[in-house]
């Protein structure tokens, strides 16, 4: 019995050991992948403002590299920031990240040419270059550009239809509110019911109304009650103050 005892024990605490290697191993790789997720976007900022700087302070081949690669980056980036926040909304945006994913494969295979021309000594001979380099940019950043333009389009239609659709139900809704402004049938249904004009108080229910009836009698019309306004509904209505008795 005792021995049946300590192995139960000795599992548990295996168990629990176990449990807590798991858990620290999996803390520590969360941890890891926000350190390079941190480190990445630091890189990516000093490597862009250098970029910018470069082709806004320096001319010639230099200044041409540094803004074709700038150029590159930023629309690469701002496709795939559009294409990600919009595929959980819209599943058909699935497809074109997959072509953006092979896209982006060029786009790096392009950024990674202009970085090493930039460590180029033959200056001359990189100047002849820069017209094949210019032509592959406008061809990637275009197809990017394109892609981006288009999701961006499909989402706004999608609210456009929604809004519309939303706007032509709002309209029904009120006009069903509405219900005793609908036209001149309206106005003959109110006469046959009171045997009045519309807006002349009916004989038959004046002197209840006189008298204070409670409630109206079988085959009455119900009347519209008031509401009361010592009564709010919404946060912005103000209470009305009560009256006060002498």
């Amino acid at each position: 019995m005792e021995a049946a005892i300590i192995t139960i024990m000795a599992l548990l605490f295996l168990s629990f050991v176990a449990l807590g290697v798991f858990v620290t191993v999996k803390a520590v790789k969360a941890t890891k992948r926000g350190v390079d997720r941190t480190l990445d976007q630091a890189r990516r900022t000093v490597e862009d403002t250098t970029l910018r700087a470069k082709s806004f302070g320096q001319t010639g081949v230099a200044g041409e590299l540094a803004r074709l690669r700038l150029s590159l980056r930023t629309s690469m980036r701002a496709t795939q920031e559009a294409l990600q926040a919009g595929v959980g909304e819209d599943a058909s945006l699935k497809e074109s990240l997959d072509l953006f994913h092979r896209l982006s494969a060029h786009g790096i295979e392009l950024d990674g040419d202009l970085k090493r021309l930039e460590r180029e000594p033959d200056r001359a001979w990189v100047s002849g270059q820069l017209p094949e380099l210019t032509a592959r940019t406008e061809r990637i950043t275009s197809s990017a550009d394109a892609l981006r333009r288009a999701a961006r389009e499909r989402a706004l239609k999608f609210a456009e239809d929604d809004l519309s659709m939303l706007s032509e139900q709002i309209d029904v809704e009120a006009g069903a509110l509405r219900h005793w402004t609908t036209g001149p049938e309206a106005a003959h249904a109110a006469q046959d019911t009171y045997g009045t004009a519309p807006g002349a108080t009916p004989a038959s229910t004046a002197p209840k109304a006189a008298s204070g009836d409670a409630g109206p009698e079988a085959g009455e019309p119900a009347a519209i009650t008031a509401p009361d306004p010592r009564r709010t509904a919404y946060p912005w209505e103000k209470s009305t103050r009560p009256e006060t008795t002498t």
